[in-house]
């Protein structure tokens, strides 16, 4: 793995920018999410938690079952904005996971 190869590609995070925050003594994924916002994109960590941990645990010689999963933060999925602005809170809005919209 070159030091430009994507580890994070939802948030564009290399595999230098991980070494560089494991250097400056990151020992859990959400250290590593708070230095460089890697597993913060639309994905949740689904697509570089693998990579990250193992790289975790092989430079800080952490067994890779000892890592823990990243903290998940509200809302788990998108919402429209527009939702959480509404008063009328007869009518719910719904949302299509599809198009990503609110369907009245």
């Amino acid at each position: 793995m070159n030091e430009e190869t994507i580890i994070c590609p939802c948030e564009d995070v290399t595999y230098s920018d991980l070494e560089s925050v494991l250097s400056l003594g990151a020992e859990t994924f959400d250290d590593v999410k708070r230095f460089t916002r890697c597993g913060m994109g639309p994905c949740q960590a689904k697509a570089c938690f693998y990579q990250v941990s193992k790289l975790i645990s092989e430079r800080k010689q952490i067994p890779l079952s000892k890592i823990p999963y990243t903290h998940m933060r509200l809302p788990l999925r998108m919402i429209p904005l527009e939702s959480l602005l509404r008063e009328d809170k007869e009518k719910p809005v719904k949302t299509s996971l599809s198009e990503g919209h609110a369907n009245e």
